[in-house]
């Protein structure tokens, strides 16, 4: 065991713990067991590694430019700031993750998120410098880690990669189902249905007009996603507790955010109002309504997915592929396994809407102490979101079969079919038609023999695909 001090005391921690005093105090205060994510704290890692290289490169302007002036300056020595680069770049490849310990639930405004990665760096800086896990006398955690840092800048900020990262990866996975989408569109663009509105039978309509609609709807959404980093590109690193920057050197101020830039690759920009950049999350509200808007489009496809490949339909159209065992007891029972964990995400998402929403509104003047909760809810809308769209690009639409004849046939013995005739015949007769395929469970071609109301060359013109499907009609078909 070793022992470590803060101004309220001391703790014993394990000897080899990389973890210190601060992430012990933050388990003891905040006794919950939700798992703080890995993506933000390698983001973390990143912003960490941004700050010592500017560090760095403030000592060397310092040094070349006023010579007599940097032992003034209190900068650590270069081998500690090269440790403490290597080791930030250690967090961000996600080592010692097993080391973080403060749960995601907390509060504190992310304090103990920034203390327990400052104990992780400088415990790793003294064991590449030789040292003894715990001499903060060599390598302090706030004096070196944190130099030049505040919470309240580095979490937001981190926060803000992480959600960036992650966009990226949940952009590639709406296009993985839009591509799936746009094939079956494609291999199903005449494939005759029955259209419904309000879950009864409307009017002829088809297997491309269904896909088709989800496609050009992810397609909506992929747009928004697309967009959304630029609703959160700016960020308060270098602004201090409350972006005023008091403390900081103003060359810190000014490098850090393009040194951050070329690490992460991400269009990342300092904001011109650092102070209102610390204090309000209105962004991030703004920027989750379109994943909240996402999700609600995947869970009506799914929704409509799992209706049509359901044992309701008398005679199933649409199969999806079976996944896994539906039953412990149930012989052969399959179940829509896919559609079913894509509407728990969704309603999970809109979970964390509601609280991110109210969350950012409890802000209160210069900061928003809530921040911890509403990363954690934010990073969990966007893995849940990757999540579906890659389950479902892979385990259900590249599996789906639409069983044509089964869909034509249902769709000439439904009176839906007869609206296809307004234009010759009218409303009445058209009613006439329906009402006798009704009452004699027949096709719309039967029905016309029992009680003719239009000559059988024209009701097989109107009744090909590619009539039914056509936008509209013009004179000429008439």
């Amino acid at each position: 065991m070793r022992t470590e001090i803060d101004f309220l005391g001391e703790k014993q921690l394990p000897k080899e713990a990389y973890y210190g005093i601060h992430s012990i105090r933050a388990c003891e205060n905040f006794p919950n067991r939700t798992q703080f994510s890995k993506e933000w704290y390698q983001a973390i890692g990143l912003v960490k590694q941004a700050c010592y290289l500017t560090v760095k490169s403030y000592k060397k302007a310092v040094t070349e430019k006023y010579p007599t002036k940097i032992e003034t300056t209190n900068l650590p020595d270069d081998k500690i700031i090269e440790a403490l680069i290597q080791a930030s770049i250690q967090i961000s490849k996600g080592t010692h993750f097993d080391q973080f310990i403060v749960p995601a639930i907390q509060g504190g405004a992310g304090t103990s998120i920034n203390m327990n990665v400052n104990e992780i760096i400088t415990n790793i800086s003294l064991e590449i410098l030789d040292g003894q896990k715990g001499d903060y006398e060599t390598i302090d955690p706030i004096e070196h880690a944190n130099i030049f840092q505040s919470t309240n800048d580095v979490i937001p900020t981190s926060l803000k990669v992480a959600i960036m990262q992650l966009l990226n990866e949940l952009e590639d996975a709406v296009n993985e189902t839009r591509k799936q989408l746009e094939r079956l569109e494609n291999q199903y663009r005449n494939s005759v249905r029955i259209g419904y509105t309000q879950m009864q039978q409307a009017v002829p309509s088809s297997f491309g007009h269904l896909f088709g609609a989800f496609n050009d709807a992810l397609s909506r959404d992929w747009w928004r996603v697309s967009k959304a980093k630029e609703r959160i590109k700016t960020i308060n690193l270098g602004g201090g507790a409350t972006g005023t920057g008091i403390a900081i050197p103003r060359f810190f101020i000014m490098e850090v955010v393009p040194e951050l830039k070329k690490l992460t690759n991400l269009p990342i920009t300092q904001n011109e109002n650092l102070t209102e950049a610390t204090s309000n999350q209105d962004s991030l509200v703004e920027v989750h309504a379109i994943l909240k808007a996402h999700a609600v489009t995947l869970e009506k496809m799914v929704n409509d997915i799992r209706l049509l490949g359901s044992d309701l339909m008398h005679q199933k159209e649409l199969e999806i592929p079976a996944r896994q065992t539906g039953s412990s007891i149930m012989p052969g029972k399959v179940n829509p396994v896919i559609p079913e964990f894509v509407v728990s995400a969704a309603h999970k998402i809109y979970s964390n809407d509601a609280l991110i929403t109210h969350l950012s509104a409890m802000g209160t003047l210069e900061l928003n102490a809530y921040l911890p909760s509403i990363g954690h809810a934010f990073i969990d809308s966007l893995n849940l979101l990757i999540a579906s769209n890659q389950t479902l690009a892979h385990n259900l639409l590249d599996g789906i079969e639409v069983n044509e004849e089964v869909a034509a046939k249902n769709l000439y013995m439904s009176p839906s079919v007869c609206t296809a005739l307004l234009p010759l015949i009218g409303y009445h007769k058209a009613t006439l038609l329906a009402k006798t395929m009704r009452e004699n469970h027949c096709t719309i071609f039967q029905a016309n023999q029992l009680n003719p109301v239009i000559e059988d060359q024209k009701l097989n013109q109107f009744m090909e695909p590619g009539m039914l499907l056509q936008k509209g009609f013009s004179i000429k078909d008439l």
